[in-house]
């Protein structure tokens, strides 16, 4: 009786310890499963950014033209006009101290 009870035993034990055997491998299945998908999903992230960046990069580049024209448009109205970039100067800064005594 005590041998057939430790048959038994031994039997579960064999059988508990090839259960986690196959969760061990699954679980290291499941790992290496989810770091290609990681390392894809960021490969994937990188290029895209890498080519967002050199889209902006290349608007910008063609913008700069237009901008440093307009930029030297405003200085020049600015210079040509004191009081008046005196008087928007202290309406942007009225609007400023506005807003943050709101919050």
């Amino acid at each position: 009786m005590v041998a057939n009870l430790w048959r038994h035993h031994s039997d579960a034990g064999d059988d508990l310890e090839a259960q986690i055997a196959r969760l061990s491998r699954e679980v290291a299945s499941l790992k290496k499963t989810l770091s290609k998908r990681g390392a894809a999903a960021y490969e994937d992230t990188s290029e895209r950014a890498a080519d967002l960046y050199e889209d902006v990069l290349s608007r910008i580049s063609d913008a700069m033209p237009d901008i440093k024209r307009q930029s030297r448009a405003v200085q020049k109205a600015a210079h040509d006009n004191p009081v008046a970039t005196a008087v928007v100067g202290v309406a942007v800064l009225g609007l400023l101290l506005g807003l943050l005594a709101r919050r």
